[in-house]
């Protein structure tokens, strides 16, 4: 699974103003930049971070100090001042952290790391200050209260209720317990993502182990005394899993997979579990998840399992089915008769010899179809007249490597945002692929402060010899992170804060645009062979079609295993009992009944990002999945590439943030209420 899971950080730009001259940054600095005016980040140094650090916290204090001295409270000089503070803090705040994901200098990624950290405490003090709320409160009294309506309301609204959710009406006791368990787990999750970003194992395997691995794939990875040296990442590990004949080979990188950074993150997890009760406790909840949810569309757990455990059910009979057919695909090639269950190291590569041999889908040569630049170009073509903009790119920008590229979005004449791609893996990089916010869309006195947004990637990088050739899968995820990309741009709005969406609505909004591709006008009219130029084959596409529910019931049963697991570590966590986190896979695994995945001796939970950063998240991207699919059916009506259709979702969907009842929003898309129809119908089930 991709991490399609959208993280919401952004990047401070600071003007300094005559009431602030006292604590302004320094001239120099690459972060003290005009409204709109890009970040200087390839002069960004260790100390230029520190400054823009401290400075924005100084000027977050007085902001807040500011609220809190009002007499006479209006909207504006609460909320929308309030808005001011956390959109300049947020951004401070993901600038540090996009710099310890990013940056090739040891000192930034040390100085954003320390950064990030430092602001974190400055969220949980804003929103539990007591006085700084009996103001908002006082004003949600008032009758200028009663004159709001729309958007202006619900910020008010849901302003009281992120402070309630945030302890501010917790005793003294309980308060200092509730800030002293966030910075606790602010500094774990970050020490679980070093561990599991600076892992650096491979496998290395000789010419009989690295049979049925692609020439170029061997070619990128041979060393001097004639064996292949494959390092352990996500871009490896497609072409290894699917490839390799050698089943050693497949279970030794499967294994050292699973157990990247595990040796010290088994005990973080530990320790983040119990800690996370223990918020969830003090909040006055049975469990985190239920703290964790109440914020979300589906408001309990309760709910949320009853969700879950529909699909498993739904999704049973067709993952038994399909793992009948790998077990034909495996006995047929060992030459054995046998009704023991396929090996987990062994699905990829025999659902790769059944596309192969019965659907004739060979996934390396679809990946000559789709070289890099000319997918970027083709997904940019079909996102820009989908949606009504125009992206211009920026020559020789200033970025924090030589390999970023950065974009200016239009809409007409006008400036809407703009966004960087960071495509492709580099030692000490953040390893996981996502759609990250710099900075929310807001509405300021010097005019309107545009959305900018990064695509972090893993890709497979080009070789002397090959240009980066993406999977089908790769593409895919392209797709789907340019998708968060499209949906931060879009935003439309008076406030920062209301810029995000519903968590587990996120991945809806990128999700969505995975279906392009999977129309054959729009991925030939981009996807060229590297060498030749032959448009991808409509033959090859067919087969591609016929083969899409292959293994749809287990790679949903997959997902839904995923999603029970987290549930478990933050629903059914029980401190008098402790939680053997290997042992809970081992329980999942029967409970679904489909087949064992877990393999002795591996600890997948030690470099998971979901249940260490967005812990309660993972059954969002099947719950965004279902409104995803039923949004879609509006554009198969109305055509792929109809442009009206496109920038009516962009204005009623992508643009809302929360200023609305995403519900309401999407009933309003659809001209009707949502259903699953559409999504079940993808499963074929």
């Amino acid at each position: 699974m991709k991490l399609t899971f959208t993280i919401l950080l952004t990047v401070l730009i600071i003007s300094c103003t005559s009431e602030d001259k006292t604590i302004s940054m320094s001239d120099t600095n690459p972060f003290n930049v005009k409204l709109n005016q890009p970040i200087d980040y390839a002069n960004v140094t260790g100390d230029a971070v520190d400054e823009y650090i401290n400075v924005s916290i100084e000027h977050a204090k007085l902001g807040v100090d500011e609220i809190k001295n009002q007499k006479e409270l209006t909207f504006e000089n609460t909320f929308t001042a309030f808005d001011k503070v956390l959109n300049n803090t947020s951004k401070a705040y993901s600038n540090a952290h996009m710099m310890f994901w990013t940056s090739a200098d040891s000192i930034v990624r040390a100085r954003g790391l320390e950064g990030y950290q430092k602001m974190i405490p400055l969220f949980t003090e804003f929103y539990s200050d007591k006085e700084l709320f009996n103001q908002f409160k006082k004003f949600s009294e008032s009758e200028d209260y009663q004159k709001l309506v729309g958007h202006r309301k619900i910020l008010v609204d849901d302003t009281l209720k992120g402070f309630e959710e945030s302890g501010v009406n917790l005793n003294e006791e309980d308060l200092k317990k509730y800030k002293k368990l966030n910075e606790e787990v602010s500094e774990l999750t970050s020490q679980y993502s070093t561990n599991m970003n600076t892992a650096t194992l491979s496998v290395i395997v000789d010419e009989k182990g690295a049979e049925g691995l692609p020439e170029s794939f061997k070619d990128k990875y041979k060393i001097e005394d004639g064996t292949y040296e494959i390092p352990i990442m996500n871009s490896t590990r497609g072409p290894v899993m699917s490839n390799a004949k050698s089943e050693a080979t497949r279970k030794e990188f499967t294994t050292k997979y699973a157990n990247r950074g595990a040796e010290k993150n088994l005990v973080i997890l530990d320790s983040l579990v119990s800690k996370r009760y223990q918020i969830g406790q003090v909040m006055g909840y049975k469990s985190y998840a239920a703290y964790n949810v109440n914020s979300k569309m589906a408001k309990t757990p309760e709910i949320v399992w009853s969700f879950i455990n529909d699909l498993i059910g739904r999704s049973k009979e067709k993952a038994i089915a399909d793992h009948e057919v790998l077990k034909v695909a495996r006995n047929k090639e060992l030459n054995i008769q046998s009704d023991a269950p396929v090996n987990p190291w062994d699905i990829s590569y025999y659902n790769n010899q059944i596309l192969k041999n019965k659907y004739k889908v060979d996934g390396e040569k679809v990946r000559e179809y789709l070289p890099m630049k000319e997918s970027i170009e083709g997904m940019l073509a079909m996102y820009q007249q989908l949606l009504g903009f125009e992206f211009k790119k920026v020559e020789n920008p200033s970025v924090w490597h030589e390999e970023v590229e950065m974009y200016q979005v239009y809409e007409g004449e006008k400036f809407r945002g703009v966004f960087y791609l960071d495509l492709f893996p580099r030692p000490n990089k953040e390893s996981w692929f996502y759609g990250v916010g710099l900075t929310e869309g807001r509405l300021t006195k010097e005019g309107y402060e545009v959305p900018v947004k990064m695509l972090l990637g893993n890709f497979t990088r080009a070789t002397d010899k090959l240009p980066s050739l993406l999977s089908y899968g790769e593409l895919n995820t392209l797709f789907h992170e340019f998708g968060h990309i499209m949906d931060g741009v879009s935003y439309e709005g008076e406030f920062s804060s209301q810029a995000g969406s519903k968590r587990d609505f996120a991945e809806a909004m990128s999700q969505i645009f995975e279906n392009w591709i999977a129309d054959y006008d729009i991925l030939s009219s981009f996807a060229r062979h590297y060498e030749t130029g032959e448009v991808f084959p409509k033959e090859l596409f067919d087969n591609m079609k016929d083969a899409k529910n292959l293994s749809s019931g287990m790679g949903a049963q997959r997902s839904l295993r995923s999603c029970l697991y987290d549930l478990n570590l933050y629903d059914k966590y029980d401190p008098k009992v402790g939680l053997d986190t290997d042992e809970l896979w081992r329980q999942i695994d029967k409970e679904m009944g489909v087949i064992p995945r877990y393999i002795e001796g591996t600890h997948p939970q030690g470099s998971w990002i979901h249940i260490n950063t967005h812990p309660v998240y993972y059954y969002g991207y099947l719950w965004s999945e279902v409104y995803a699919q039923d949004m879609f059916t509006e554009f198969e009506k109305n055509g792929l590439l109809d442009s009206e259709t496109g920038i009516r979702y962009r204005k009623l969907i992508l643009a809302n943030g929360i200023q609305r009842d995403i519900v309401e929003a999407v009933e309003e898309f659809l001209g009707r209420p949502s259903n699953n129809k559409a999504y079940v119908k993808s499963l074929g089930l």
